[in-house]
């Protein structure tokens, strides 16, 4: 006698699928809020509008629904098309100005996934791991960007390793969190002074010569 197959309806995988989503959009909201410390999965599912075990069931524990904003942050990140803008560059201020305009527009973008995450590292029981996984395609992308600006000139007064560093203290998430949700400022006159900042930092006269042996990459 032959198996009878199941049948998974199409409406039902669609609901699952926006009960999933929901869940994701309603934790992320309460991380970036209250702090991942501060929330319950009870919190979630009231939040969601969903029963807690409904919450288990679709995305899994407190934890599991952490490492799914993380993931979705990445997707979301448009790395390999803002990498694409900057390189097809070819002056410093350019390409400062694509860096400064598309870390702004991720930053500004991402920000609720950004306070979600951050909020959660000190608590989190993997949190140094975490924060890696959320920010290591970032940090490649300001890499590659500080290699290119030494294909230019005239080249960054600093070394290649140093750029990068210095793109990132700039560009990366702190730099942004600093300016505008720290101290209150406009996600546009953020993104005109740290441009500025790393125009003039970078190719400045005054800097004194690096070691010889000092690394390059």
């Amino acid at each position: 006698m032959q198996a009878k197959r199941s049948y998974v309806s199409p409406l039902r995988e669609q609901a699952a699928a926006r009960t999933r989503e929901l869940i994701l959009v309603r934790a992320t909201e309460l991380f970036a809020e209250r702090g991942y410390g501060r929330v319950t999965v009870a919190d979630i599912a009231a939040a969601a509008g969903v029963a807690a075990k409904t919450v288990f069931a679709s995305v899994g524990s407190k934890s599991d629904i952490l490492n799914r904003i993380v993931d979705r942050g990445v997707d979301a990140s448009g790395y390999e098309r803002a990498m694409a803008a900057i390189l097809a560059e070819r002056t410093p201020e350019s390409v400062l100005r694509t860096l400064a305009h598309g870390t702004r527009a991720g930053n500004e973008g991402q920000f609720t996934v950004h306070e979600a995450i951050r909020k959660a590292l000190p608590v989190h029981e993997d949190g140094e791991a975490l924060w890696e996984r959320a920010t290591a395609d970032y940090r490649d992308a300001l890499r590659t960007s500080a290699r290119h600006l030494h294909t230019l000139s005239p080249p960054p007064v600093h070394s290649v390793a140093e750029t990068g560093d210095l793109l990132w203290h700039w560009f990366g998430p702190a730099g942004w969190q600093s300016l505008v949700t720290d101290s209150g400022w406009t996600w546009d006159r953020a993104e005109a002074v740290l441009r500025n900042a790393a125009l003039a930092a970078l190719y400045r006269d005054d800097e004194p010569d690096r070691q010889d042996d000092e690394p390059d990459s």
